[in-house]
């Protein structure tokens, strides 16, 4: 659930595209589209002040933005890197880093695996950082296929691990 006047991330500036001032995103929100149209203002990490979207476009399953007062290719070089925040909204099978942090992570028939201790994000999909209860840290993507049950109010995660994923399964430590 987003907390009223909290800051999430929504992307991170990646590397400029042409001569028109134009970036390629990495996402971190599953709704480009909604979150990151133009005219939409966002907030900087680090604080730059806020920056205008001026256009969003998808090629090639790549989303790539330009914005306003950044009309060429080396006044965006200078926001590569920065992260692109906006207040929480409701959605739908979305959580929150804090939200997931501290729950139990069990198997579908139970059993305990070991708690969830944060989340990180990489380009294919966010993943769930577990301390299994040997103590082993393990990653696992927050894919439906493999975490189909995040239940905030009961304070658990399902994680139906395939071979080898788990430590405790003798899978990479």
């Amino acid at each position: 659930m987003a907390r009223e006047g909290e800051l999430y991330r929504l992307a991170t500036i990646g590397a400029p595209r042409g001569l028109r001032g134009e970036v390629r995103l990495n996402l971190h929100t599953d709704n480009p589209e909604g979150r990151l149209a133009a005219g939409t203002e966002v907030a900087t990490d680090p604080d730059i002040g806020t920056l205008r979207i001026a256009a969003l476009t998808c090629r090639e399953e790549k989303w790539f933005a330009r914005f306003e007062g950044h009309p060429d290719r080396t006044a965006v070089e200078a926001l590569v890197g920065t992260v692109l925040l906006a207040e929480g909204t409701e959605e739908p099978d979305a959580w929150y880093p804090a939200e997931l942090k501290g729950l139990r992570a069990q198997r579908p028939s139970g059993e305990t695996i070991g708690v969830v201790t944060g989340l990180e994000h990489y380009p294919a999909q966010d993943v769930l950082v577990i301390k299994e209860t040997a103590g082993q840290r393990t990653l696992v993507p927050l894919v439906k296929a493999i975490v189909p049950i995040v239940d905030l109010e009961a304070g658990r995660v399902v994680i139906d691990a395939p071979p080898g994923l788990l430590a405790a399964d003798g899978g990479p430590e």
